[in-house]
């Protein structure tokens, strides 16, 4: 969601910032801003819309320095304006803020009489917070400390005080905050993208006070100097490069064969999966996937597989949802969290509670080092590598290749199936999927054609049994996030209970046949809509050729139980050429952000 960058160096402060603002569009935004000192003087500029309107002002003000920090915002509290927009100073305190902070009613009480509050931001009322108990005690580090003490919620900080002329300050609680330092200066982000720096060694700010001056990096806790938890970047988390592609999410389209090779890669081993915990795989009596958006309908795709395969019970979730529903044990239950980013605050909390209930918790993420990842008791690591798009693609097939892994690993454990079973679905998902894949790549054009049609539509309808009604939702919401037409996923079988009184003349219905198992059944419902009039798009393997469309993706010959990694792709690809053709806004759909970092 919202980013931060702070920069405090030997170079242009105004260049390093907007590098980071622009590095984060990916995370969604409606707004930006930067704080730089000028001289000694602090000076904001702030403005709605994308970054480039904030650069074009800082041009104009010809604004200037070393030492500065900046923000993207994606609006919680507020709406979109520049009075809301961050940075926000209120005395001699400058602050831009990620997260929430829960108590800013009861903070705002206390603080109104004192400070002029202009915005509808809590942001404004914890930077008066950490203004006033500055003006009290005149140390910006015991500050600091005490307003973490103050702020209940989960959120990161980075602040600059007026009198203490280039020196940026950071503070994060359950937000992620990161600092890293090279032969230019010491930078300060709440991603690592944003960090326009080399392959030195990045600090991550827990319970620290992180001070960054032109020549010295520091961190102190309780007024203590102290040495912070530090990580090596991982490259493929840095690459924010086009290569020539019109949108970061068809460059990512077309990078999903390798994703998916270079993520079995890391657990397949001569066709046998290698997993680092996989003597505790059989100590489970059920397994419940915890997840949000894309990353909970691959975990779906999951649940399925592995009650399918491995005969063991196994749910889903919805992350947001869990802590509501949460059983009283789960002692002898396995909590699969799935997470991109692996910063996804509901995920992330449903974590936490699955461990207090004495769950074992093991984390499917693409980002080693996130908190996801360090507060799992086992984790599995896809290599998707960066993904810049808001609509995920490639983290989408990177999870569904570990949760194969996985189903592989323990219908094998549980003895429904023989390790030269195990090394057969393995070879053939290493193998022949990811050239399956490019297959479906390669008739790109004749998918724009197909979509061109569809682009007109301001609802439709996706119908599957099965594991296609699964992907079903996942084709869905792709259509929703980038075209904003107006979608719904149904289990095909269920039209018929309510949903076909919606199937009017000319109403799009897009049907997923890949799993020969159902295909008569699901030809029936095709039938059924057909009847009434529907525009029907057929995605589906040879023999779908055979049922009633007006519209037909024809994919590669694969084996059924891998139809969803190249179903997959046609949809995405669908659904990026219907946006394409709406004029719309692919790589930062409206309203949406990269990782939701609140709950």
């Amino acid at each position: 969601m919202c980013g931060i960058i702070g920069y405090c160096g030997k170079e242009d402060a105004v260049e390093k910032l907007l590098y980071g603002l622009k590095a984060l569009e990916y995370r969604g935004y409606d707004s930006a801003g930067i704080a730089v000192f000028d001289g000694d003087e602090v000076i904001s500029v702030k403005s709605e819309g994308r970054i480039g309107n904030t650069e074009a002002l800082c041009k104009e003000k010809g604004l200037q320095g070393f030492c500065g920090i900046g923000h993207t915002r994606w609006a919680t509290h507020g709406e979109v304006s520049v009075r809301n927009a961050h940075p926000h100073t209120k005395g001699r305190t400058t602050i831009v803020h990620n997260g929430i902070a829960e108590n800013y009613n009861e903070l705002n009480r206390k603080l109104k009489e004192r400070y002029d509050l202009i915005s509808d931001t809590d942001t404004e009322i914890v930077c008066a917070l950490i203004d006033s108990i500055y003006s009290e005690i005149e140390d910006p580090i015991e500050a600091l400390e005490i307003a973490k003490e103050r702020i209940n919620g989960s959120y990161a900080i980075a602040v600059i005080f007026s009198d203490i002329v280039d020196t940026v300050y950071g503070i994060c609680q359950d937000s992620p905050l990161i600092v890293s330092e090279d032969e230019n200066g010491m930078y300060l982000a709440s991603d690592i993208t944003a960090i326009d720096s080399t392959d030195k060694l990045y600090y991550r700010v827990t319970n620290e006070v992180a001070v960054l001056c032109r020549d010295k990096l520091q961190f102190y806790r309780k007024g203590e100097k102290v040495i912070p938890e530090s990580f090596n970047a991982d490259r493929n988390m840095r690459k924010c490069e086009k290569d020539g592609f019109s949108h970061f999410m068809l460059k990512e389209i077309h990078e999903e064969p390798d994703v998916i090779k270079r993520t079995l890669d890391r657990y397949v081993i001569d066709g046998i999966i290698r997993f680092p915990f996989e003597d505790i795989l059989t100590s489970f009596r059920s397994i419940r996937i915890i997840a949000c958006g894309t990353a909970l309908h691959a975990g779906m795709t999951g649940a399925y597989l592995i009650e399918k395969m491995a005969g063991i019970p196994c749910r889903y979730e919805v992350a947001s949802e869990f802590r509501y529903n949460a059983p009283e044990d789960m002692s002898g239950e396995l909590a699969v969290i799935i997470s991109q980013s692996g910063e996804t605050a509901d995920s992330l909390a449903a974590l936490r509670i699955a461990k207090e209930l004495s769950a074992v918790a093991l984390g499917i993420v693409n980002v080693e080092n996130s908190s996801v990842a360090r507060e799992s008791d086992i984790v599995l690591y896809t290599s998707a590598g960066a993904e810049i798009a808001v609509a995920s693609t490639k983290a989408y097939t990177a999870q569904l290749a570990i949760i194969y892994l996985l189903a592989f690993k323990l219908a094998y454990k549980k003895r429904r199936l023989s390790l030269n079973e195990q090394r057969d679905l393995c070879d053939c998902l290493y193998r022949e999927i990811p050239d399956a894949i490019r297959e479906v790549i390669e008739i790109k054009e004749q998918i724009e054609k197909t979509a061109k049609k569809y682009a007109v539509c301001e609802n439709a309808f996706y119908i599957g049994r099965g594991m296609d009604h699964l992907l079903c939702e996942e084709a869905s919401l792709k259509l929703k996030e980038i075209s904003y037409i107006h979608s719904e996923a149904y289990a095909a079988g269920e039209l018929k209970h309510g949903t076909i009184s919606l199937i009017t003349e000319k109403t799009p219905v897009i049907a997923l046949l890949t799993d020969p198992f159902v295909f008569s059944k699901t030809v029936s419902n095709i039938r059924e809509v057909k009847a009434r009039g529907a525009e029907v798009l057929v995605i589906g393997m040879s023999k779908a050729e055979e049922c009633e469309y007006d519209a037909l993706i024809s994919l590669p010959e694969t084996d059924p139980l891998f139809a969803p990694f190249t179903a997959a792709v046609a949809f995405q690809l669908f659904a990026y050429y219907v946006a394409l053709h709406r004029g719309c806004d692919i790589d930062k759909p409206r309203n949406l952000a990269k990782s939701v970092t609140v709950e």
